[in-house]
């Protein structure tokens, strides 16, 4: 099995969240389809300086949720990897972002900002659902599946994982051993990165392959644009939501 090098078993997961976006732009406002939305020339910004962050970074396996605003960060974040030449670009439907219900007719981005802000808050709760669409526990189970099958893979020791806040905060509470009791206290900005090691080690019965014998997260949420967040005092619904100049 391939292993971070000094370790035995251990493998590596670069994950990310996509550049900025405008959901209130005309195209998605005549369609209604949020998951078509492409990154705004800020989020190419974002994504290019996080970009530059990661590129003495050798990923080995590179997979974005198949969305075109996470497709493109993790091109944009591959173009300027001078270790990428062997890669390429996966899609893992299971990291789509959290589905959504109950927004249709929002026509204002305070309207969205204010009914996404808390929905975290309630996700521990019995059956709580992303505001009437899809469950919590649901989207965890198959985030959680999704980062298990990529783990599961033989042959690689660092990834690159471009996905969505939900989707991001689902995976980081997992992390904890708390679930869905966590995501609430993982924020997600824009285009950033997040470093999550797994120890892998022989299945317990016996038969052939390895599983997750403890995660360890690294780093949270680092924005290379914005190291220490000085300029940064939105939350990123409220930032992604902030009109435009």
């Amino acid at each position: 099995m391939s292993a971070l090098p000094g370790t035995t078993g251990r493998r590596r997961i670069y994950l990310m969240r996509h550049g900025h976006v405008d959901y209130f732009s005309p195209d998605v406002l005549r369609t209604g389809k949020t998951e078509d939305v492409p990154l705004t020339p800020l989020g190419r910004e974002q994504a290019a300086a996080s970009g530059a962050a990661l590129a003495h970074v050798r990923f080995d396996v590179a997979l974005s949720s198949g969305y075109p605003r996470t497709r493109q960060t993790a091109e944009i974040v591959l173009a300027a990897n001078r270790e990428s030449d062997h890669l390429r670009l996966g899609a893992e439907p299971g990291l789509v972002e959290i589905k959504g219900g109950g927004s249709a007719g929002i026509r204002r981005r305070e309207e969205l900002a204010a009914l996404l802000t808390f929905q975290f808050e309630a996700a521990a709760e019995p059956g709580a659902t992303m505001f009437g669409g899809e469950a919590f526990q649901g989207a965890l189970d198959r985030g959680r599946a999704a980062i298990t099958r990529l783990l599961a893979q033989p042959d690689w020791h660092t990834a690159l994982v471009v996905a969505h806040e939900g989707m991001n905060r689902l995976i980081l509470g997992w992390c904890t051993g708390n679930d869905l009791r966590a995501v609430q206290a993982f924020e997600q900005d824009l285009a950033c990165i997040n470093i999550l090691d797994f120890d892998m080690v022989p299945r317990a019965d016996g038969s052939v392959g390895t599983e997750i014998q403890r995660a360890i997260i690294k780093a949270v949420n680092i924005t290379p644009y914005d190291w220490m967040k000085h300029g940064m005092a939105m939350t990123s619904f409220e930032a992604i939501f902030a009109k435009m100049d």
